[in-house]
């Protein structure tokens, strides 16, 4: 199917580009190409791991995509803050993963993970796209949302045809429109509740399919990491995940919904470590905070106050586990700074 949004928009005859390119980067600017290098230097060294162990083909391929993705936006990011010297975030490398190692995850988790990773990048470019004024800047950030939703969509379509995935609940179609008569539509713990409805279930299903995921990975990160400290951490968020986890499906299933599964049997028992605990750290820091967004996402268009309160829990205890994961990345000097304001005296 054809989509020109000049189908049905007028064009404006003003382009800003050449003024832009010479203008010196704002703070928008610099902060959303550092958060995308940062973050797309972490999926390299974790993708081409995952790459080492993968049998199937069309995963192999999805896994190849995600790598080439990340690879080209690193490199277009670099000639950017080349031009405007600015200096290239250190990010990670190949001394933060071991490709040598033995297999941590089964091919089909490979998939889920792809898109629990490419949804945070796209929530992350699609952010920068309304706010960026530089017109080479925006139109990368387009380019990266663009390629990023080919890829989910190539992700989505090996889910289904593999049936590796639990599809969205259905409701019926409703008779005709409708409007609120009532208060107690924002009821959920006593007297007359309502049945959910799409949007509240929409959310619960994207929080359920994401945190499967993340419990999944966590649960690999916990056997093979090192440190005590950070070994700890994950078994926090793993306890925190998996009741947050147990409430949402609880919310569906009660109305004969249909839930996301559980990914752990996914996870093999290997405890030789393929990354770095700094990588893992940062990768869980930065995913659950990630999270925060997501979460504030579902609260925005939820209406009954008991998931209401299900969200507000969680976003209290994603918000401490963020805050012990960046000490622990800032005691050991893991934590690499964003670009600074000026200080002044």
């Amino acid at each position: 199917m054809d989509f020109n949004p000049m189908d049905v928009m007028k064009p404006i005859n003003i382009s800003s580009k050449e003024l832009n390119e010479n203008e010196a980067f704002s703070t928008v600017e610099v902060g959303k190409l550092w958060a995308t290098y940062s973050g797309n230097s972490m999926s390299v060294q974790i993708l081409q791991y995952f790459l080492q162990h993968c049998e199937d083909e069309d995963i192999k391929t999805l896994l190849e995509n995600g790598i080439a993705l990340s690879k080209d936006f690193m490199q277009r990011i670099e000639k950017f803050l080349k031009q405007e010297n600015f200096p290239i975030p250190v990010g990670f490398s190949e001394d933060d993963v071991n490709l040598g190692a033995p297999r941590l995850y089964q091919d089909e988790f490979y998939v889920h993970y792809l898109k629990y990773a490419a949804k945070a990048g796209l929530s992350l470019y699609a952010i920068a796209v309304p706010i960026v004024m530089r017109e080479d800047v925006r139109e990368f950030f387009i380019y990266c949302n663009h390629c990023t939703t080919v890829l989910l969509g190539q992700i989505n379509n090996v889910l289904m045809e593999k049936k590796l995935i639990v599809k969205p609940p259905k409701i019926p179609i409703p008779d005709g429109t409708d409007f609120i008569k009532k208060e107690n539509f924002l009821a959920g713990f006593v007297g007359d509740i309502r049945p959910l409805h799409a949007l509240e279930i929409t959310h619960l299903y994207d929080n359920i399919e994401n945190n499967t995921t993340s419990k999944a990975l966590l649960l690999g990160f916990t056997q093979v990491v090192k440190d005590d400290k950070i070994k700890a951490l994950f078994k926090r968020g793993l306890d925190m995940t998996d009741k947050a986890l147990k409430q949402y499906m609880e919310k569906l299933h009660l109305e004969n919904l249909p839930s996301p599964s559980f990914l752990d049997h996914l996870v093999t028992t290997s405890n030789f470590s393929p990354f770095s605990d700094r990588i893992m750290l940062f990768h869980k820091v930065d995913m659950f905070a990630m999270k925060i967004r997501s979460f504030g996402n579902s609260l925005a268009v939820n209406g009954r106050r008991d998931i209401s309160l299900l969200y507000g829990r969680t976003l209290i205890n994603i918000g401490l586990f963020v805050d012990d994961g960046a000490n622990i990345l800032i005691d050991k000097g893991w934590m690499e700074s964003p670009p600074k304001a000026y200080k002044r005296e």
